[in-house]
C-alpha cells in the first residue's frame, strides 16, 4: 500500500490477533517489520510465515521484497525493555518510521466480585504505561524521521462497559495520553492515530483477569459474530497509510460517541447488552 513500503514499523503484540494480521498485512505493503512480544517463539514463527509469503510473491510476480523482520521479545511494562527495543530497531535499520503500540490485555469481571485488586494495575501497566514507556524511549527517532505513533486503543475507551472497568479505565487513558501527544508533537511533524477497535476475535479474551487474577481459560465472546482480526488489520491498513487521527471499526462505536451526550443512558443499555450478548 502506497504510504507504507519501505517504512521501519515496529509492532508490539505481534504474537497473535490484531498484531500479527496487521504484521502479516503490513508485510504484503513492503514495510520493514520489528516483531516485538513476550513469546519469541511465536513471533519467529509469525517472522517465518512473512518470509514464506515474500516468497511466494516472488514466485508470482518478481519485486523488490521487504527484510526479513527482525525479532525482539520485550515486555512492555519494564522501561528498560522498551529502551533496548528501539535501540535493536535503529541499530538494525539505522530509523524508526511507525511505532504501533498494540500490546495489550484485559479483565472480566464486575468491580464489586474484584477480589484482587493486583488486576487493576496489571491492566494499567500493561495497556497505559507500556504504551508510555515504549514512546519515550522511541521519541527521538520519530522526530528525526517525522514519523507516526499508532495506538491500538478500545471502544471501551471511549464509553464505560460493565464488567470490563479496569480494562475500560485503561483505555481512557491511553486515549487521553496520546490526544495530549498530538497536540504536544504537531510542530515535531509526528502523526498520532488511535485506533478504537470493537470486539475482535483474539486470544486476549481467553487469557481476561477474573475477579480472583486468574485467566478466564475461555473466551466469553461469540466468535463468530464478531470482527475478525484480519479484518480489523485490514480496516487500519489505509488509516495507518494516510496517517489519519482516529479509526472506530464499528458503526455503534461511532454512533455511541454522539449518544453519549446525547442519550447517555441509551449507550449505557447498549453497552450491558453487548456485554450479555457477548458480541
Amino acid at each position: 500500500m502506497e504510504g507504507l513500503q519501505d517504512k521501519v514499523v515496529v509492532i508490539t503484540g505481534a504474537s497473535e490477533g490484531i498484531g500479527r494480521a496487521l504484521a502479516l498485512a503490513l508485510a504484503q505493503s513492503g514495510a520493514r517489520l520489528v516483531l516485538s512480544a513476550r513469546n519469541e517463539a511465536r513471533l519467529g514463527s509469525l517472522a517465518d510465515e512473512i518470509a514464506q509469503l515474500s516468497d511466494s510473491v516472488q514466485q508470482v510476480q518478481p519485486m523488490d521484497s521487504a527484510p526479513t523482520p527482525l525479532v525482539f521479545a520485550a515486555d512492555v511494562t519494564h522501561p528498560a525493555q522498551c529502551e533496548a527495543l528501539i535501540q535493536a530497531t535503529i541499530a538494525h535499520y539505522g530509523r524508526l518510521d511507525i511505532l504501533i503500540n498494540n500490546a495489550g490485555m484485559t479483565m472480566w469481571s464486575r468491580f464489586d466480585a474484584l477480589s484482587q485488586l493486583g488486576v487493576l494495575d496489571e491492566v494499567m501497566r500493561v495497556n497505559y504505561l507500556g504504551p508510555a514507556y515504549l514512546t519515550h524511549a522511541a521519541l527521538p527517532y520519530l522526530k528525526a524521521s517525522h514519523g507516526q505513533i499508532v495506538v491500538v486503543a478500545s471502544v471501551a475507551g471511549l464509553t464505560g462497559v460493565p464488567t470490563r472497568s479496569g480494562y475500560a479505565a485503561s483505555k481512557h487513558a491511553v486515549i487521553g495520553f496520546f490526544d495530549s501527544l498530538r497536540i504536544e508533537l504537531a510542530e515535531d511533524g509526528v502523526a498520532v492515530t488511535v485506533i478504537c477497535p470493537d470486539f475482535v476475535v483474539s486470544q486476549i479474551h481467553k487469557r481476561a483477569l477474573d475477579g480472583e487474577g486468574k485467566p478466564l481459560g475461555v473466551s466469553p465472546m461469540q466468535e463468530s459474530k464478531i470482527l475478525t482480526a484480519e479484518a480489523c488489520a485490514q480496516m487500519m491498513l489505509p488509516v495507518i497509510a494516510r496517517r489519519g487521527r482516529l479509526l472506530i471499526t464499528s458503526l455503534r462505536g461511532r454512533l455511541g460517541r454522539w449518544l453519549k451526550l446525547i442519550a447517555p443512558g441509551l449507550i449505557d443499555r447498549i453497552a450491558r447488552r453487548a456485554i450479555a450478548s457477548g458480541h
